[in-house]
């Protein structure tokens, strides 16, 4: 830092004081100095001066901020020979009222933006200025990026809060701070209920003051909102007792905290705060920059009461409709709020990551757009990874037709005119190598690939760092349960800390990606995104995941404001076209088909049943003993174990879902890969499985049973039978559907209503009765005609009726959830990291609520004999032995209703504190509330007891729940899994 010393002194004190100041500046007058030193040295200087000084001795330090301003920092000796800024008075005046309120020049460079010092208008307009340039690098949209610059200049403009600023002051006297926060410095006093109770964070006195402003210049209704939205979520909220829920509430509590003097003082500040900005703004550079308006209204009292009309700005603003016009005028909206929030917020960051003298650098030096670059992706020899790949495939001479009509897609992909394309290709047809091509040829650095679900990103993990494609590219996995990364051939190696998202290929879920426009944790992760290739991959089982695909629908429209350097890809074998025009607003000429390789005949089948029975005459509980290579895909987990247990002496059977805890969960599926891939070990004759399987696993079959479903799941499990086009013999594909649904299409089965809950009954009906008119009764049929039915089912006009009403109970029931179960980002205390790997769940999930179980050990021979371990399953130090349940298995509710009988959690508070009474000797109180045990059954090491072993039963003289649910392994020692022992016995 660069400083200038003057001495006051008077007598021996003024050459006490130059002997201490000529050994370290340089003397520039007789009563002047000027130096470069580092604050340790400064501090030094100051001890000295203190210990020579004198009632004579008056020195003042400035430190020089830019070559127009300077800051006082302090005196030694005497205060009177300087005014409160440090210079020395030379002229007086008696007029008093030459110095009215009003008439004051406020020094607005004083003001400071961090405990960093940094100046709050230099702060201000370089975080305007470079959230600017990112919007700009990001879409091409001048509209958006002039209200992020407007957003960006006044994102802290309520910092000139009197009480932020002496805050600041405070706590910078002993010495500055190097590392802020992500969440931003806010006031952290503590008085009462804490001091956001009484008091507004600087971010909410930002989005008054901007309501304030008189003139907003030429910007349209809609960025106002913007702006207005980008101010007030640059931070997350505090959790207060009472919500802020109007502009009027930040008004009353300012008013209330403040003196009129210090109100009087916030109002003053703003103007010649603007014009400081503004100044800056005209000065940078020959861009022309957009201009701020440096003028408020007074708070009246009209005005205090048109704002208890004017609501906060909504985090996602979606409602209910009958219209897809609607929502797809809320996912563009959203969008850009996404844009606007994240390249203001990354913009902070960086600035507030600097210190004062690198911030004025930058700005003297007109550097600012440098600070963007380490942001953006850089060339790493991905390109030429992906290109060493693509020559492999090319010398396999036995496949040239297939590679070039391979690259005939990827490069129809590359089109100038497509913004997002759609990769549409049977199973089999060698999507993954298409996308990897077509990547190639648009000058890849890295890839994001986003999958629905754990289990699809775990095969693609495995797929990508095999030998014949990307065994020296950095290939990561980032999902909840696996954060791992892969290069040279080497087995998977946890990810460091701090380093996810770092990969040349990042293979994620959904909702890792989606924590970027939901959350403030990784709301950074858009800019790589952003900036990214990206690959969804099966992204068609978004279409009826609540809330999900909405939130998939905001990205893929980030993507599409970027037009034709979108770099991004939509992949799977079933696009529903209808939703991909609709909703997503994407072309139909934007996909791209390719059509199958396989030649194999097919023979389909639709047998009817009687649900509640379970033996030979239903389809999916019928022995597949004399058959081999059979998978038997179920819509439900419990309807694949209940099969399996039937039949499990007498099959050689593999049994897959997702009710198993962590370990045996990824022992399950490597089995399955290792068994059913396409040189697989043959290990296992059947797969029996629930929905899990369907989707992108690269394993196949000879004969495939499934469980009735609509058009997109059937024609997935589909691409699991003789995915390699080998068989000879006609494939058998038989779906198994339920009499009264096929006969007279009522939603009285457990089939229909399961579908009816996923909201896709209409559309699964629709499909059935298609499929019936136009295919010939034991006519075989190829893969290339069943994909044409497909397209032509989404050409007809009657059952797009049916498609419709599906995707708009979907999209009211996203609406619902994202309203009520996703909550606003809020500032939280921060985490320790958790010991030993300890997992937490949050407390609100897009996904539904889940919670940590225990549960008891059986070994299940058959329907009627069970054999009952003493032991639990879950070992609770250790997360790889964690098990989860969804909250309506545990406490029995069944939508909206809950039967007492089944509330497992309400077994548990009722016995629990008994059981470990005895079993520790010591008196173990009874919880207060079923909800504490629910809050604390988030970690691991406290879960809910959804079953006890029977000798802790007896310790508190009682039997077992009816409705218990136990881990069950069958008797081959193969785990079944989490399994209600009720739902082994026939229902009347």
């Amino acid at each position: 830092m660069m400083v200038t010393f003057v001495a006051q002194c008077e007598h021996k004190a003024l050459n006490r004081t130059r002997r201490v100041l000529d050994a370290f500046a340089n003397r520039i007058g007789s009563r002047t100095w000027q130096t470069v030193i580092t604050e340790e040295g400064l501090q030094a200087v100051k001890k000295l001066l203190r210990h020579t000084a004198t009632k004579n001795t008056a020195v003042s330090c400035h430190w020089i901020r830019s070559r127009s301003r300077s800051e006082f920092l302090w005196v030694v000796g005497s205060k009177n020979e300087f005014n409160t800024q440090g210079i020395v008075p030379v002229n007086y005046t008696n007029q008093i009222d030459a110095l009215k309120m009003d008439e004051i020049n406020v020094k607005i460079e004083n003001y400071y933006a961090n405990t960093k010092k940094q100046a709050l208008d230099q702060h201000l307009f370089s975080v305007g200025y470079t959230a600017y340039q990112l919007i700009k690098r990001l879409v091409d949209d001048d509209k958006l990026a002039v209200a992020v610059f407007h957003a960006g200049c006044l994102h802290d403009v309520g910092k000139i809060d009197p009480l932020f600023q002496n805050w600041i002051l405070e706590k910078t006297k002993k010495k500055l701070i190097d590392e802020l926060p992500d969440e931003g410095q806010h006031i952290d006093k503590t008085s009462g209920n804490g001091w956001f109770e009484k008091h507004p964070r600087h971010n909410e006195i930002s989005l008054l003051l901007y309501q304030l402003v008189k003139d907003k210049g030429n910007i349209n209704p809609e960025n106002i909102d913007r702006i207005l939205h980008t101010i007030y979520w640059h931070h997350a909220k505090p959790i207060r007792k009472k919500d802020l829920d109007n502009l009027y509430s930040i008004h009353d509590k300012l008013e209330t905290n403040l003196t009129a003097e210090q109100l009087r003082d916030l109002t003053h500040a703003f103007n010649p705060l603007i014009s400081a900005i503004n100044t800056l703004s005209n000065n940078f550079s020959a861009e022309e920059l957009p201009t701020l308006s440096a003028s408020i209204h007074a708070m009246t009292d009209e005005q205090a009461y048109s704002f208890k009309k004017t609501e906060l700005p909504k985090y996602k603003d979606y409602f209910e409709s009958d219209n897809l016009k609607n929502y797809r005028d809320s996912i563009l909206c959203n969008a850009k709020n996404n844009l606007a929030r994240t390249a203001l917020v990354t913009a902070d960051r960086l600035i507030s990551a600097l210190s004062s003298e690198a911030l004025n650098a930058y700005i003297e030096e007109e550097t600012l757009d440098t600070i963007l670059d380490e942001k953006l992706l850089q060339e790493r020899g991905l390109s030429r990874a992906i290109q060493d790949c693509l020559s492999g495939f090319a010398k396999d001479s036995t496949n040239n037709e297939r590679n070039q009509r391979q690259a005939t897609a990827a490069t129809e992909l590359t089109d100038e005119d497509i913004s997002v394309g759609v990769l549409s290709g049977p199973a089999g047809c060698g999507k993954t190598k298409i996308a990897l091509e077509w990547a190639v040829k648009t000058n890849v650095k890295k890839i994001i690939w986003i999958c629905p679900r754990v289990q699809v990103c775990q095969g693609l993990f495995n797929d990508l760092a095999a030998p014949d494609y990307l065994p020296n590219a950095k290939i990561e996995i980032n999902t909840g349960e696996f954060k791992q990364m892969r290069q040279f051939g080497n087995d998977p190696e946890e990810t460091p800390e701090g380093q996810s998202f770092s990969g040349d290929i990042v293979i994620t879920t959904i909702d890792q990606i989606s924590n970027a426009i939901i959350t403030h944790r990784q709301i950074d992760t858009l800019v790589d995104y952003m900036n990214a290739h990206v690959v969804f991959d099966e992204y068609h089982e978004y279409i009826n995941m609540p809330a999900f695909n909405l939130l998939f629908a905001e990205l893929v429209e980030c993507k599409k404001l970027q037009g034709n350097n979108a770099k991004a890809l939509l992949v799977s074998a079933t696009p529903n076209y209808y939703f991909i025009e609709n909703l997503l607003g994407l072309k139909r000429s934007y996909v791209v088909g390719i059509e199958s390789f396989n030649q194999s005949q097919y023979l389909l089948s639709f047998p009817t049943f009687e649900e509640k029975n379970k033996d030979e005459n239903n389809p999916l509980y019928q022995s597949q003993s004399q058959t081999k290579n059979t998978f038997v895909i179920s819509n439900t987990a419990t309807t694949a174990q209940l099969s399996f247990i039937k039949n499990q002496s007498t099959e050689n059977a593999l049994l897959f879902h997702g009710k198993y805890k962590k370990s045996d969960k990824q022992k399950t599926f490597n089995a399955v890969v290792d068994s059913f891939n396409k040189e697989g070990t043959q290990q296992y004759d059947i797969l029996r499985s629930g929905p899990i399987v369907q989707a992108s696993l690269n394993i196949t079959c000879d004969k495939m049973i499934t469980e009735f479903t609509h058009a997109e799941n059937w024609l997935q499990r589909l691409g699991r039978l003789d995915r390699f086009g080998k068989n000879i013999n006609v494939n058998k594909y038989i779906t198994a559907i339920p009499e009264s649904l096929a006969v007279g299409g009522k939603q009285i089965s457990a089939c229909a209503k399961f579908l009816d809950s996923l909201h896709s009954l209409q559309s699964a009906k629709a499909w059935r009765e298609f499929l019936n008119a136009e295919l010939t009764e034991n006519q075989p049929v190829t893969l290339a005609q069943i994909y044409q039915l497909y397209e032509q089912f989404y050409a007809n006009d009657t059952h797009q009726l049916a498609i419709e009403e599906d995707l708009k109970k979907a999209l009211n029931q996203s609406v619902k959830v994202i309203n009520y179960r996703l909550l606003d980002p809020v500032s939280m205390p921060p985490k320790k990291s958790p010991k030993d790997g300890k997992v937490k769940i949050k407390k609100q999930s897009l996904r539904g609520d889940t919670r940590f179980v225990q549960m008891a050990v059986c070994t299940i021979h058959s329907f009627d004999k069970v054999e009952f371990e003493n032991d639990y399953i879950c070992n609770t130090a250790d997360p790889d032995d964690a098990l989860t349940l969804p909250l309506r298995d545990i406490e029995g509710s069944f939508g909206e209703h809950k039967k007492s009988d089944h509330d497992l959690l309400a077994f548990m508070y009722q016995k629990d504190h008994k059981i470990q009474t005895v079993k520790s000797g010591e008196t173990i109180k009874q919880k207060h509330s079923t909800n504490i045990i629910r809050n604390e059954a988030r970690d691991s090491e406290t879960p809910i007891y959804v079953s006890y072993t029977d000798e802790d039963l007896a310790l508190c003289n009682d039997t077992a729940n009816e409705y218990a649910i136990y881990y069950a392994k069958g008797i081959n020692g193969q785990a079944i899994g989490a399994i209600a022992l009720n739902r082994l016995k026939p229902k009347e």
